[in-house]
């Protein structure tokens, strides 16, 4: 269940929120050398002001393909190449975006609900095949699955938060 958390931060954190933000472009894949690497392998990427990004690339002649990668990932910036070094502007989000978003912020936050659950689903059947083997007692089973109850209801109530926390940092202005 933490590891569900984990995820779904690290897919909040690639969400835009109209700031600069590192993790922005960790789904930017770069063809390098022959192959799909991803943007980190071939760049760094740093945050100088709030509205934008800078990509220092490594090797100057990929200086192009990052700039190319970044334009088609989807993400809906206009990379400016200077030499080894690419600024990434970050638009502001008009309120249409910033719904949108906020609609796949609550995908997200389904994902990571059915997740957990499938996890408690696991963790009770596994409790079920212990007294069936004579492992534990029914008592035992019954408590048992109590606490596993405990724990699904508190991570699903931390995703909750989080998307609300989340939700209330896309739609600020």
């Amino acid at each position: 269940m933490d590891s569900t958390l984990d995820v779904l931060k690290k897919e909040f954190a690639g969400l835009r929120t109209g700031r600069a933000h590192a993790s922005l472009l960790d789904p930017v894949m770069v063809d390098a050398y022959g192959s799909a690497m991803p943007l980190n392998q071939v760049a760094n990427v740093n945050v100088p002001e709030p509205r934008m990004l800078t990509v220092q690339v490594w090797d100057r002649s990929m200086a192009k393909a990052v700039e190319k990668a970044i334009r088609d990932a989807g993400l809906g910036l206009n990379p400016a190449a200077e030499g080894q070094t690419i600024r990434v502007p970050i638009p502001p989000l008009n309120e249409e975006r910033r719904t949108e978003l906020t609609k796949v912020a609550g995908k997200y936050a389904e994902h990571a609900r059915v997740a957990i659950r499938n996890v408690r689903r696991d963790g009770m059947d596994h409790l079920k095949r212990m007294e069936k083997d004579g492992d534990i007692s029914q008592d035992e089973h019954k408590k048992h699955g109590t606490e596993v109850q405990a724990l699904t209801d508190d991570a699903i109530k931390h995703v909750d938060e989080a998307l609300h926390k989340k939700e209330e940092e896309i739609m600020q202005v």
